[in-house]
């Protein structure tokens, strides 16, 4: 199998490193390309055997497989580029969220899929959001599955929840580690403990309460039971964040939301914007 990615950005890269460490893909299996081809030509360098493309179009032929790792007002030029090339048989993966499946498939004569995969994929971990549409076939998903298992936990979602499953399992990082990085700097700021001890201890900490909640078989609620002894220092601590930061999650659900809605707005004028325009 053949697998080509356009976009080698922040998380085109990631994918391919990831899968490569892994051992999803060897180097050779991939073709990728990228709008500053030197970014792709040093992907070349560290991984021998990687292909590096000089056009998106060489790339969409070659492909059995193709992601698509450009921002959502790229699209358009990318499919005006590829469509020619891309035949029924191949399958091409967008991880570009406002980007609507239905769209694509009025625009391409291929399988396509949308995935949202995660930072923590780096790491060969968290979860991969996989979406399909209507032309992909079971063998088709579980292919496309059993390469993303080897770099995270692939969770089929709704497509009409992309927006809330991407703020918890791709957003959630930056948020979380927004949360880590404040907590640190009151922890430096209050008590003179030094910035790297502190963060030390939260980033082993944010570690262990992630696999409590997952191997450990704890839920959020039974995780908090269980630290928090009533009356105690934990129980008094929860209660300043129950009063002070559950609005806040509500303000963020409702601004990606808008901010999705937004997008894919911006994105379906762009896509299918007359050729007078």
């Amino acid at each position: 199998m053949r697998v080509g990615f356009i976009g080698t950005g922040s998380m085109g890269s990631i994918l391919i490193e990831a899968f490569i460490r892994s051992g999803a893909l060897n180097p050779e299996q991939i073709i990728a390309t990228n709008r500053t081809l030197t970014k792709v030509e040093r992907l070349a360098q560290s991984y021998p055997g990687l292909q590096a493309a000089p056009s998106n179009k060489q790339t969409a032929a070659e492909s059995d497989l193709l992601f698509l790792c450009v921002k959502p007002m790229e699209f358009k030029a990318v499919i005006d580029e590829i469509e020619s090339v891309v035949s029924s048989q191949q399958t091409v993966v967008s991880i570009t969220s406002p980007v609507m499946i239905r769209h694509l498939e009025e625009l391409l004569p291929c399988k396509i899929a949308k995935i949202i995969p995660s930072i923590t994929n780096y790491v060969l971990s968290g979860a991969t959001l996989c979406i399909y549409g209507d032309r992909m076939l079971p063998e088709d998903e579980d292919l496309l599955e059993n390469l993303l298992s080897h770099i995270s936990a692939p969770i089929r979602v709704s497509e009409q929840y992309t927006r809330i499953s991407s703020d918890l399992s791709s957003c959630g990082p930056a948020f979380l580690a927004f949360f880590v990085e404040k907590f640190v700097e009151a922890a430096v700021q209050t008590t003179g403990i030094s910035e790297a001890e502190a963060t030390q201890l939260a980033s082993e900490m944010t570690l262990g309460t992630g696999k409590l909640l997952t191997t450990g078989g704890f839920s959020p609620a039974e995780l908090q039971k269980r630290v928090a002894v009533p009356g105690g220092i934990t129980a008094e601590a929860l209660l300043i964040m129950e009063k002070e930061l559950c609005g806040v999650f509500y303000d963020l659900i409702r601004t990606t939301h808008a901010k999705y809605e937004e997008d894919v707005e911006k994105v379906k004028a762009r896509l299918f914007r007359t050729k007078v325009d």
